[in-house]
């Protein structure tokens, strides 16, 4: 059975690192990261290195070493699309957090249970280690399911990642269990839980709209702004909002140029034009 589970768990886990890789695709095609964040990413690089690190400590765990070797080099690839077209800023955000995470944070953990712990203890600081990072993975999505909840739109909340994430911790934790691993198994029970609570989030929203509209302000001028899918206040996880002035017109009544005559035809359609705008005092 243990074997069983392993390897189940090995298949859903694959399944799990390849399921942002239609968003990736989707970067690489518009040579854009359009607001996606990248810290999930590198936290999912960290994990994998201190799993592989922790099942290399221990005995017959075979099975966690080659799921979490394919992890860190899956990751790594999106971490290396990430950084190759994300914005400046964006990019050294996430340039910084693989030197900090990825290179001094493993770093200094491989070098504390190598030289100052030792035999089982060594197993039991990074089992612990490895525990608190895992659940904090699982956590990362509350963020999302917050984002969920106020803009009622599961657009970047996809439910084959959150099925998946369910599954996963569901094998996982059985394995731990039959294999009498503590570490492995308690992480996966919060994953348990904030997997299906996504699910739960999705049935709830998958079929609500965002209206724009109701977002926007009003203005005593009859002038209504349209703003599309970039802007932070429709986009559910955009940690550095993308501006676009290009996507941005300007449509005004053809009243209020004619001086308030509501029956003076049609309505004007004209684009914004920065460089036509006077400053001129405004006759009402």
């Amino acid at each position: 059975m243990v074997l069983t589970f392993g390897i189940l768990g090995n298949l859903v886990s694959f399944l799990v690192y390849l399921a942002p890789a239609p968003t990736f695709y989707r970067i690489l095609k518009k040579k854009s990261t359009e607001g996606f964040q990248c810290v999930p990413y590198v936290v999912a690089l960290l994990s994998s290195m201190l799993w592989m690190y922790y099942a290399m400590l221990k005995t017959n765990e075979t099975l966690l070493i080659t799921i979490n070797s394919v992890g860190c080099f899956i990751e790594a690839i999106y971490v290396s699309i990430y950084i190759s077209y994300a914005p400046k800023k964006a990019r050294m955000l996430a340039l910084k957090l693989v030197v900090l995470l990825n290179i001094v944070g493993f770093g200094l953990i491989l070098i504390f249970t190598h030289f100052l712990v030792k035999g089982s203890v060594r197993v039991q600081v990074l089992g612990w280690i490895c525990v608190t990072l895992s659940a904090s993975v699982y956590v990362a999505p509350l963020s999302i399911m917050r984002q969920v909840i106020r803009t009622k739109s599961v657009e970047f909340m996809p439910i084959s990642l959150s099925f998946a994430l369910l599954l996963n911790a569901v094998m996982w934790f059985f394995y731990g269990l039959l294999l009498k691993d503590f570490y492995i198994g308690v992480p996966n029970i919060v994953g348990f839980i904030f997997g299906a609570l996504q699910i739960i989030l999705y049935l709830i929203y998958k079929n609500c709209k965002v209206d724009v509209e109701d977002k926007l302000p009003t203005d005593s001028v009859k002038t209504k702004t349209i703003l599309t899918a970039t802007t932070p206040e429709i986009h559910p996880i955009c940690s550095l909002p993308i501006q676009d002035d290009h996507n941005i017109e300007i449509i005004t009544v053809a009243d209020e140029i004619n001086g308030g005559d509501d029956s003076t035809g049609p309505t004007e359609r004209k684009a914004f034009d920065p460089s036509k705008v006077r400053n001129e005092p405004k006759h009402i």
